[in-house]
C-alpha cells in the first residue's frame, strides 16, 4: 500500500509586475569600475551636458551619481593636503608577504655565504 504525502502547502504569493521588476534589476544590477566610476565624474565635471541626462546615458540614478562625486572631491581634497595613506588590497598585501619572504631568504643566504668566506680568510692567515 502506498503512503500518502499529505503536506500543508503554503498558498504562494502573487508576483506583481513590480516586484518582478524590481527583482530582475536586483540581479541585473550592473557593478562600475573605479576607472568608469572617474569617467563618468569627470564628464559631469565638464559641463557639457546637465546631471540628469548624464545619468540616463548611464542608466545610474542622480543619488549614485552624487555620492560618486562626493567620494572623488572627499578624495581629491585629501591628497591635495598630503594625506596618501590608503587601504591595501588584499593582493597586494600577499604579493608583499611573499616578497618579504624571498628577500629573508636571499638575506639568509648572503649572511651565510659572508661568513664561510670570513672562516676561509681566518684559515689562510
Amino acid at each position: 500500500m502506498k503512503s500518502l504525502n499529505l503536506h500543508i502547502m503554503k498558498p504562494q504569493k502573487k508576483q506583481t509586475t513590480e516586484n518582478y521588476i524590481k527583482e530582475i534589476r536586483r540581479k541585473t544590477r550592473r557593478i562600475f569600475s573605479s576607472e568608469q566610476k572617474i569617467n563618468i565624474v569627470m564628464e559631469a565635471l565638464r559641463a557639457e551636458m546637465s546631471v540628469a541626462e548624464l545619468c540616463r546615458k548611464y542608466s545610474i540614478h542622480e543619488s549614485q551619481f552624487y555620492q560618486w562625486n562626493k567620494e572623488f572631491l572627499e578624495a581629491g581634497k585629501k591628497r591635495l593636503n598630503g594625506d596618501t595613506v590608503r587601504e591595501a588590497t588584499s593582493d597586494e598585501v600577499s604579493d608583499l608577504r611573499k616578497e618579504n619572504d624571498r628577500l629573508k631568504i636571499m638575506l639568509a643566504d648572503l649572511v651565510l655565504r659572508y661568513d664561510i668566506v670570513k672562516k676561509s680568510l681566518k684559515m689562510l692567515e
